[in-house]
């Protein structure tokens, strides 16, 4: 038997005793399991150890990150039935009962090794089901700390150690293979090709798409405001999310303002000489270059040979741009504390230029605004392939949910049919869950041809 095939079996017997668990039980496990990371002194700990490990992000942010996204889970899963009959429906008839889909297999990424993993592990404790964590390689042994940290809550209340497991190390894609064909429900996060093996397992799966940002900032927008937010987010963690502003697509009765804006808060733009030792540095035969991700502007610029004094101290780096696609790498994602600005003449090229990006990469995840103008976004709405709009707000803190818009917290954002993805919102408990359902007979909703048929049959003479 396979170290794979053992760990799926410890989990099946742990999951086996958790379904017998009432509602009160497992909210005390998700409550226990939560802890495990928000306790400050673990927190710091894992929020250093992920930094030095995989080189990618900052202490502080990630400290922040781990603990707001967690208490905004708990906030979400507060009070929701997971367990027995979760809704009765008198006029269908329906009774829905809450079912365990099993043991969920969860493949996490580098950026974020410790908020993605506790995230999918308290929404798969939520539908009482067991789950294997099969971390980047990079984030292998903060992801064994974290495991450290949540089998000592669970051993607290006397909970079963197995229901959180991690594959044994190294971590590759032999055993991440043969997770994936043995788990009961896939859930990946991370690079588009763990995504595609995990559709091809044969396993149902819920994997999201590749994220490339565009914010179009209007001539009505709040530009103090706007630019505030586009900083906050852009500089949150060195852009490890998926979910910061990659694009700036700005209307141009409003570029220069809003630039100065961002001057003051240490955006820097740079000349086309710079822009091309940065482009050279950031790109290596076509792909990032892993050792410029995630770092902080004065990395960016020490690595790129970029030395104008201006430079010195700067926050963020912005390089304008009008071509889309893989001759302009700068119209693509970047995971790293740049941004690409496009100038547009009004709001109708703003669009399309947003659309161009969308179809270029990103396609399906989401789409921020700056604009007073609330059909504006209705507009983007409907006539872009994205899942998320994302109004007057600070892109990374938004997408994945806060505690100023109603979507729910989340790490891995579903991106649809666009996307190429199984889901279209924020994965979410509802995600991790069977249901059953009681079909009681009703009084008959019988309907005739006559009916159904008549306004058709008149409005075309029939």
């Amino acid at each position: 038997m396979s170290s794979v095939q053992q760990l799926i079996e410890k989990a099946r017997k742990a999951q086996q005793v958790y379904e017998t668990y009432d509602q009160q039980r497992v909210d005390e496990v998700v409550t226990a399991v939560a802890w495990a990371l928000t306790e400050p002194g673990r927190n710091l700990e894992l929020s250093r150890m992920a930094v030095e490990k995989t080189g990618l992000g900052r202490v502080e942010d990630k400290v922040l990150k781990n603990e707001r996204k967690t208490l905004g889970l708990l906030r979400d899963l507060r009070g929701v039935k997971t367990v027995g009959v979760i809704s009765e429906d008198e006029d269908s008839g329906i009774t829905e009962i809450a079912r365990p889909v099993g043991v969920v297999g969860a493949v996490t990424p580098s950026t974020n090794p410790v908020a993605t993993p506790t995230n999918n592990t308290l929404n798969a404790l939520k539908g009482r089901n067991a789950i294997i964590l099969a971390p980047s390689p990079a984030g292998e042994e903060v992801c064994s700390r974290l495991l450290q940290y949540f089998h000592t809550e669970l051993k607290r209340i006397d909970a079963p150690l197995d229901l959180i497991q991690q594959l044994s190390p190294p971590v590759d894609k032999i055993r991440t293979g043969e997770l994936m064909k043995l788990a009961d429900l896939l859930i990946v996060t991370g690079s588009q090709s763990n995504v595609r093996a995990a559709y091809s397992s044969g396993t149902p799966a819920i994997g999201v798409g590749a994220g490339n940002v565009s914010v179009i900032v209007d001539e009505t927008a709040n530009l103090e405001a706007a630019a505030s937010k586009i900083m906050l987010s852009k500089t949150f963690d060195h852009a490890t999310s998926c979910s910061s502003e990659n694009v700036l697509v700005l209307i141009d009765e409003i570029r220069r303002p809003l630039l100065e804006k961002l001057f003051d808060l240490g955006g820097r733009l740079l000349n086309p000489e710079e822009k091309q030792k940065l482009q050279d540095a950031l790109w290596i035969n076509g792909r990032l270059n892993r050792d410029m991700l995630a770092r902080d502007a004065g990395t960016l610029c020490s690595k790129a040979g970029l030395n104008r004094d201006e430079l010195e101290g700067a926050s963020f780096l912005m390089v304008e741009e009008s071509g889309v696609g893989h001759d302009y790498p700068f119209s693509g994602e970047k995971l790293s504390p740049v941004l690409t600005v496009f100038s547009v003449a009004d709001f109708e090229e703003a669009k399309h230029t947003a659309l161009r990006l969308l179809n270029h990469e990103g396609k399906g995840h989401s789409i921020g605004l700056h604009s007073t103008r609330e059909d504006r976004a209705l507009k983007l709405g409907l006539e872009l392939p994205v899942c998320r709009v994302i109004v007057n707000q600070a892109h990374c803190f938004a997408t994945g949910g806060s505690f100023e818009n109603g979507l729910p917290f989340s790490l891995s954002m579903g991106c649809g049919s666009w996307g190429e993805n199984s889901i279209d919102d924020n994965l979410n408990y509802r995600h991790f869950l069977n249901i059953t359902r009681i079909a009681r007979p009703i009084d008959p909703r019988e309907v005739t041809v006559e009916e159904m048929f008549r306004d058709y049959r008149s409005r075309h003479d029939l």
